[in-house]
């Protein structure tokens, strides 16, 4: 099936009114009120519960900032203790960095793409919610530690050996590393669904090349989450062992390196710059055409622009370490790649500045922002490429100029456009429109209060006032400067207090807004204001990149029930799933409803998190067990479970229900997860081969301590698990199903033999796990295979058992096919382990 024209609205006697239409539609989407509230999964709840929550934090972290300031504004403050200052500026950057920017830019796309798209939901609707949850308890978590004054107080980067227990024995480090990792599985549900999302359910036609640039952004954010994200939970979950356990991954007396934990660190935190400023520069790209009044000029460039920034990013992790001692040859090559990445940004400014200059930009209140951005991001950026002159960095490397650089790239680069786009997405959120005279004087005091306090910071650090100091003397020639700074930073303050207050006011004062009110192209203005919970009556097919300029009465038909998949009466939430490339409709994707398990299980892993803070690890794991059963039994009702699916039947015409074919959404969300997966594994790699090659102290024992014969043994029960699962799923793709449930038994038994093998040549390595580090990396790869192992194990199992319920089988042959990704994956790792761990040593020697 390629094309669908089918007209949505049912002929004859069945033709139903919009009105009737919409009840019948709200029925099926509508969310729930009081406690089952908890339950919601619809995403423009849980994006404006991810945007409210972000701006919480923000209010939390810009407290912080405010005292930091208040300490600084005078020579020999005792304002605050060195202590309690360490604690505030930790906490301010990672509240800024962890809780704030990225969550608030993920929920401004959880939001928002769904509608652009021309889709009715994400397609991993309870993935959003636990994500959700995930985040909400992490954030809570981590800032539970200041009320406690039990707060990490190491930097927001946390290096070692300062955030190890040696020099950090309290608990705030333990705060941090739990937190953020619990904080980053939500960032990595929204990269995962996101990405699938946008590749999969776009409406009928809306070929990539007719995509919104702002998706494009969104894209190129979320592929970036999900490969970056991994090296730091692999970091965080490798300290927490050293501080808890004692394996000594970072100390150099145990054959560890403290710099590895720079290199994974910034393996994340590069890219992470970028990952904020790409959504903030789709908003841009969104906004200035919609007011210049014509096309972007130069799409392609801006993809094409976008595309290199998300690779070279990767590549530049290099330069925030340029004074730690590393080979000038390697200097010399990030210091150019830092350069080079000018090039792509540039592209932007000047495709942005065409697009005014050949249109006729109208000043509204959202575009005053968008100039605002302009200035200071342009300034940020000529900072930023001083930075990456290797000399020059060493000259104020650890100063304040270093600090003004990352808050003009960060907050002229994120947080302006942020603004601009909230303001050009009020009216659609409320249906009203924000006050212009607050809105500018929030605007004008922001503005000058920003540049007050950043731009006098460059010269604080040229004069050589280091950063993270919690004071200092009166007659070093600073005082002045930094009086200045704190004053303009209460300005800013005022100034966003003022924004933040229209916001709050215009829900209940605002002017009722009329449809479309800035004249936009793109579809999310083709809802009602405020959106409804399945946000289109029907889907249009799309032909252009600008479809309300093209065809103004198109929000009027899409209402009216004119276009496809406007029917409700089987009682699914559904929506079309598309070919990545085309947009042609490949099936009909049928989405779970409203779910407890989501919340519980992000529940039991807040439990796993705290039981670990306190040391109480019995209990740990009985709320892994727990959350792993939560888990189970929510993968249960998917697919062609009756909850997910309550009637196959489809009109006729239309194509399959997705969990009728064999390349669903869910394969793409296997193979997105599977992508961060083997980021986490190759960092992992990374820093087996990194000890082992650079650690001074690394120790490689004369014969490897694990059992080659072991390994190999259960190398060839995963292989033979393999062989029959690809024999059962090409059975299903040509509609055999014959011996399909003992098939995934026997598998199932496999995997468990597998995992009974390794764990015996983990038990009979007699590693010393607290003495080298040797032993502990070997230790988290062995973890690493039977956690993969047991787990496919498991899901096998339930897909026998799901065979037996009539779930799966030559009908529904979609899940054999996800399961059988895992186990694909699991095999290649599992002997790309066996290589490094136990081959390599034992060839090469030590």
């Amino acid at each position: 099936m390629t094309t669908i024209n089918r007209e949505a609205t049912p002929e004859g006697d069945n033709i139903k009114g919009p009105n009737q239409l919409h009840n019948d539609l709200h029925d099926i989407w509508g969310n729930p009120r009081g406690l089952k509230a908890l339950t919601i999964v619809n995403h423009t709840t849980l994006g404006l519960r991810f945007m409210v929550t972000g701006m919480v934090f923000f209010l939390i972290g810009g407290l912080l900032a405010m005292l930091v300031r208040t300490q600084l504004a005078l020579p020999d403050q005792d304002f605050m203790s060195p202590d309690i200052y360490s604690q505030v500026t930790t906490m301010h950057g990672t509240v800024m960095m962890f809780l704030f920017a990225i969550p608030m830019l993920e929920g401004l796309a959880i939001y928002m793409i769904p509608k652009m798209i021309g889709a009715r939901d994400l397609v991993c609707p309870r993935l959003t919610s636990l994500g959700y949850w995930c985040y909400l308890f992490g954030g809570i978590i981590l800032s539970f530690s200041l009320v406690l004054e039990m707060a990490p107080d190491s930097g927001w980067f946390m290096y070692t050996p300062l955030s190890s227990s040696e020099y950090s024995p309290g608990l705030g480090s333990d705060f941090w590393l739990l937190g953020i990792t619990f904080v980053e599985i939500s960032a990595l549900s929204a990269g995962v669904e996101l990405v699938v999302s946008i590749l999969r359910t776009r409406t009928q036609g809306m070929a990539l090349h007719k995509m919104p640039l702002f998706a494009w952004y969104i894209l190129a954010m979320a592929l970036m989450i999900v490969v970056g994200f991994p090296p730091l939970i692999l970091g965080s979950i490798l300290l927490e062992l050293e501080r808890a356990v004692g394996m000594p991954f970072f100390e150099v007396a145990g054959g560890g390196d403290p710099i590895l934990w720079q290199h994974l660190f910034w393996l994340f935190g590069h890219p992470e710059v970028y990952i904020i400023f790409l959504p903030a520069a789709g908003i841009v790209s969104t906004l200035i055409p919609v007011f210049a009044g014509r096309p972007i000029v130069g799409y392609g460039w801006v993809v094409f622009a976008i595309t290199v920034t998300g690779f070279i990013s990767f590549g530049l992790w290099v330069h925030h370490m340029f004074t730690v001692g590393i080979p000038q040859l390697a200097q010399a090559f990030f210091s150019a790649a830092s350069m080079l990445v000018a090039v792509p940004t540039a592209i932007q400014v000047f495709v942005w500045l065409a697009t005014l200059w050949l249109g006729k930009p109208k000043m509204k209140l959202p575009m005053l922002w968008i100039v605002g951005f302009l200035i200071i991001f342009v300034c940020g950026g000529l900072t930023g490429v001083m930075l990456a002159l290797v000399p020059f960095n060493w000259q104020v490397h650890d100063t304040h100029f270093v600090v003004a650089h990352m808050h003009y790239v960060l907050v002229g680069g994120m947080f302006f456009p942020l603004i601009a786009g909230l303001y050009y997405w009020l009216p659609l959120f409320s249906g009203r429109m924000p006050s212009e005279t607050l809105g500018k004087w929030g605007f004008w005091l922001t503005f000058l209060g920003f540049n007050g306090t950043f731009l006098i910071m460059h010269w604080t650090g040229l004069l050589g006032m280091p950063r993270r100091v919690y004071s200092y003397e009166t007659g070093m020639g600073w005082d002045i400067f930094n009086l200045l700074s704190s004053m303009s930073s209460f300005i800013m303050s005022a100034g966003i207090a003022m924004v933040l207050l229209d916001f709050a006011l215009h829900f209940r004062f605002g002017k009722p807004a009329k449809h479309n009110p800035w004249n936009a192209d793109t579809l999310e203005w083709a809802n009602s204001m405020p959106p409804s919970a399945y946000n289109f009556v029907s889907l249009p097919k799309i032909e252009t990149r600008h479809p309300l300029w093209d065809d103004p009465n198109l929000p009027r038909t899409m209402a009216e029930g004119q276009h496809s998949l406007a029917v409700a009466t089987h009682g699914r939430r559904e929506m079309w799933g598309t070919d990545p490339l085309t947009g042609k409709v490949r099936e009909i994707i049928h989405l779970p409803g409203n779910s407890w398990w989501p919340l519980f299980a992000a529940m039991a892993l807040a439990v796993v998190c705290v039981s670990l803070l306190t040391r109480l690890y019995p209990l740990a794991g009985i709320a892994v067990v727990v959350a792993g059963l939560f888990l189970l039994r929510w993968s249960w009702e998917n697919g062609a479970h009756p909850k997910a699916a309550p009637d196959a039947e489809v009109a006729p015409g239309d194509p399959p229900l997705h969990s009728r074919t064999m390349d669903g959404p869910g394969l793409w969300a296997m193979s997105i997860t599977l992508l961060a997966n083997g980021s986490f594994f190759l960092s992992y790699l990374f820093g087996w081969f990194y000890l082992w090659t650079v650690s001074p102290e690394w120790r490689m024992p004369e014969t490897s301590p694990l059992s080659l014969v072991g390994l190999i043994l259960a190398g060839v029960a995963l292989t033979a698990g393999v062989v029959i699962l690809e024999k059962l799923v090409r059975g299903l793709r040509q509609g055999k199903d014959a011996g399909l449930a003992v098939g995934m038994y026997s598998i199932s038994a496999l995997g468990f033999v597998q995992v009974a093998v390794t764990l015996w040549v983990l038990l009979s390595a007699d590693l010393a796990v607290t003495e080298t580090s040797h032993d502990a990396i070997i230790m988290v790869g062995l973890a690493y295979a039977l956690l993969h192992g047991g787990l496919g194990a498991v899901l096998t199992l339930l897909q026998g058992l799901r065979v037996g319920y009539g779930f799966v089988g030559a009908h529904a042959p979609f899940e054999p096919a996800v399961v059988a990704q895992w186990w694909r994956y699991n095999l290649v790792t599992f002997w790309i382990l066996v290589g490094a761990l136990a081959v390599l040593p034992r060839v090469i020697g030590s």
